[in-house]
């Protein structure tokens, strides 16, 4: 199974730590405890913790521009992302809504979701600005890491969506 290829676009290292942790496993007691939480919010204990992980492959970047050039690169490569966690303020460059403006016109279709304590702009007015395009979600910081990944499997269940 491929991997579901995520970008991070924020300015906070520890953000970016946070999503390590929660999208890319590292022993297995943290997919145990994410069964036994699925279990108790579900009902229903997947037959086997290895094998719910969906393959997450996580990419970083500090600010918005970097994000585009990524995104860019990534689809000349032909590998390209499936999701992109973004958040509203990264000083001094570009802030979420300028970085998701660039992200349309390279990546149209590729789902984003907008990360922050702070709403500079509403979902109402982003969704004004960029259409009820797929995958333009919100997620308040700060986040709990059961939302983190439910979004990300969520989003990124079409593993083969080409971002174009």
């Amino acid at each position: 199974m491929r991997k579901r290829r995520i970008l991070v676009i924020d300015d906070s290292e520890d953000i970016h730590k946070d999503f390590v942790r929660i999208l890319t496993p590292g022993p297995a007691q943290e997919w145990e405890d994410l069964a036994r939480l699925e279990e108790a919010l579900f009902g229903v204990a997947p037959p086997s913790t290895k094998s719910t992980h969906p393959g997450f492959e996580l990419d970083s970047v500090f600010q918005g521009r970097e994000g585009v050039a990524k995104v860019r690169q990534a689809l000349a490569e032909g590998r390209p992302y499936s999701l992109v966690f973004l958040d509203y303020r990264m000083p001094p460059g570009w802030n979420g809504f300028e970085t998701l403006r660039h992200l349309r016109k390279v990546a149209p279709s590729l789902p984003v979701v907008l990360c922050s304590a702070f709403s500079d702009y509403s979902l109402e007015e982003m969704r004004r600005e960029f259409g009820q395009a797929h995958g333009l979600t919100e997620l308040k910081k700060p986040f709990k890491k059961n939302e983190v990944y439910q979004v990300a499997v969520a989003l990124t269940d079409e593993p083969e969506r080409v971002a174009s």
